[in-house]
């Protein structure tokens, strides 16, 4: 039998604690910040029928060469979820929930892509989505969610990039412009650039190819191309960032990776990562996707971060760092384990963290466990605490030794003495 068969499939992984402990507290830190803007879960399914997907763009890498895609047993064309917004916004033009519709999500998704430190076939993302209002100050909101979690985690060497890709007419004359500029010398691009120039000139920018280098500096810029409409709306996103006093860097060739990008697009960039991971998030405005859904034209705003390149710059930082321990206190039972049953239970009621040995070991071998735990206190019952109706607190892990006192008085203590 293959060794490989029982292990986790390539570009996939097992997150155990303290990773996993550290991943949940990510998103509720996340929740919460962005629940304070009144933003509400959804929770999308991870597989749709194919063509949610193909509103992204065909010409995209995410669908052209990265989706999953199989027949169900029912003969549908199905896809695991690349990304979510698509879902999320096919979820509006389903129920059509009240607008302004602001929601937030986390969970996986599935891109068939090469495996690489902080980039995995399995990913996991948050983000928020607000669909119903053109208002440039929803473009800042959103951008200032994210910058805010960022700060929330402890993360300071993060950049933010803003650009506007204008009104659907001003993308269509700008691609026009990057196809002739690119065709003037395709000849000089790369092979695989000269395939992207046929089918989606913008992704042109984003080329680190050394033979792209020179011909994607002297490409058209944007805002070169924007209506009026287009700029004002772009100058006035950016006033709301002065005024929330979140630093920016204007990147005229900050086109991102999907096609249904308009007007405000934002890529935030770690600076503590190498340059080939350095992306931990972003977003844009896509006010046409709603319609191209079935929905009644409707304008939406939203991001993505990623967790695993989130939590690579964390570390990259020392900041945001993995619990020291999985419980608070340990209980320690030489009376045969009954006692220990109703202390615990009686500790997590009370809203703290606690476990316990099993199968009956000696004292010494409880200790120890109690030592490996991590928890802050034990609490100790032998056969005198039974008796006396009382148990011993012992400090695991400063010099504030151990103390007698009453079961009745045993959560108080413990609430007392914890960190």
């Amino acid at each position: 039998m293959d060794d490989s068969t029982y292990r986790a499939p390539k570009g996939t992984r097992d997150i155990l604690w303290p990773d996993s402990a550290r991943w949940r507290t990510l998103v509720e830190v996340f929740a919460d910040v962005v629940g304070a803007a009144g933003y509400t879960q959804v929770v999308p399914p991870m597989f749709e029928h194919v063509e949610v997907f193909r509103r992204l763009g065909d010409a995209t890498d995410v669908v052209s060469k990265e989706m999953y895609e199989f027949l169900d047993k029912g003969g549908r064309s199905i896809a695991l979820r690349p990304e979510q917004t698509a879902s999320v916004v096919r979820a509006f033009a389903e129920h059509r929930p009240v607008v302004p519709w602001k929601v937030w999500y986390a969970g996986p998704n599935f891109r068939y892509e090469r495996a690489q430190k902080g980039r995995f076939r399995q990913f996991d993302q948050v983000g928020v989505e607000a669909l119903g209002s053109d208002d440039p100050h929803l473009d800042a909101e959103v951008i200032a969610l994210a910058w805010r979690f960022y700060e929330r985690l402890g993360l300071r060497r993060v950049t933010l990039l803003v650009n506007s890709l204008g009104n659907p007419e001003d993308r269509a004359r700008y691609v026009d412009a990057l196809t002739a500029h690119f065709s003037a010398d395709a000849d000089a691009l790369s092979a695989e650039s000269r395939k992207t120039l046929a089918t989606n000139p913008l992704r042109l920018l984003d080329s680190r190819r050394p033979e792209d280098a020179d011909l994607v500096a002297a490409a058209p810029q944007m805002s070169d191309h924007l209506s009026d409409d287009a700029a004002r709306h772009f100058d006035r996103v950016c006033g709301a960032l002065d005024a929330l006093d979140i630093p920016y860097t204007v990147s005229p060739r900050l086109v991102r990776g999907l096609d249904y990008y308009l007007r405000t697009t934002f890529e935030f960039i770690a600076e503590a990562l190498d340059a080939a991971q350095d992306a931990i998030g972003g977003g844009g405005r896509y006010d046409g996707l709603a319609e191209a859904m079935g929905a009644p034209p409707t304008p939406g705003v939203g991001f993505a971060l990623g967790v695993d390149r989130t939590l690579l710059a964390c570390d990259a930082e020392a900041a945001f760092e993995a619990p020291a321990s999985t419980v608070d206190v340990f209980v320690v039972d030489t009376c045969g384990g009954d006692e220990a049953v109703l202390v615990t239970d009686e500790v997590r009621r009370a809203g703290l963290r606690v476990d316990r040995a099993w199968d009956d070991r000696s004292m010494k071998a409880q200790m120890k466990a109690a030592d490996r735990s991590g928890a802050a206190l034990a609490v100790i019952i032998g056969e005198d605490e039974r008796s006396g109706g009382t148990a011993t607190v012992r400090d695991l892990r400063g010099d504030a030794g151990q103390e007698s006192v009453a079961r009745t008085d045993l959560i108080e203590t413990l609430r007392t003495r914890l960190p």
